[in-house]
């Protein structure tokens, strides 16, 4: 299964996103979406699951809120839009994790508009810690970005940020 992760389209999906995008099962939207036309123009390419930014209100419905803690492939993921919502402390303590909640495989996050990748320790609890970049005003030199993540019986097999044009940036 392949999972497109994007973040801060600000309402603005440009077609080399939505092109990049082509390939996903399904797509993670990490928030700043910038309006309900974002979710229907990607959802005609896969399934979306997408949390709130903090330029986006309620006009997506009960479907979109702050976090959202999808399985896909068996991999659990946490999503949301602040880095500091979704980092995990060392005590175990997370905006986006209530008690008895199971700890993500995956923490995705938006908002900075600049890609990270992180694995190993520094990414604990997760196995990974990320986030896509931005598809509008990236803050990098890495220019617009996206992610995508290969996962298969409840393991991630590749990740890797890329550049629209599907050039790989940053893998684990």
């Amino acid at each position: 299964m392949r999972i497109g992760i994007i973040s801060d389209t600000h309402g603005s999906l440009s077609p080399q996103a939505y092109a990049a995008l082509a390939d996903c099962d399904h797509i993670i939207h990490a928030g700043d979406i910038g309006g309900p036309a974002i979710l229907r123009e990607l959802e005609t390419l896969a399934p979306v699951t997408a949390v709130l930014g903090n330029n986006d209100f309620a006009e997506y419905g009960s479907d979109v809120g702050l976090f959202a803690r999808p399985v896909l492939g068996g991999v659990k993921f946490l999503v949301g839009h602040k880095p500091g919502d979704v980092r995990v402390s060392r005590g175990g303590a997370s905006r986006g994790l209530g008690p008895g909640d199971p700890i993500p495989d995956v923490i995705v996050h938006g908002h900075t508009h600049v890609p990270e990748l992180v694995v190993g320790p520094e990414a604990r609890p997760a196995s990974i810690y990320m986030c896509p970049g931005a598809v509008f005003r990236p803050r990098s030199d890495f220019g617009r970005t996206i992610a995508k993540m290969d996962v298969e019986n409840g393991r991630v097999l590749r990740t890797a940020i890329e550049d629209l044009t599907g050039k790989t940036l940053l893998e684990a």
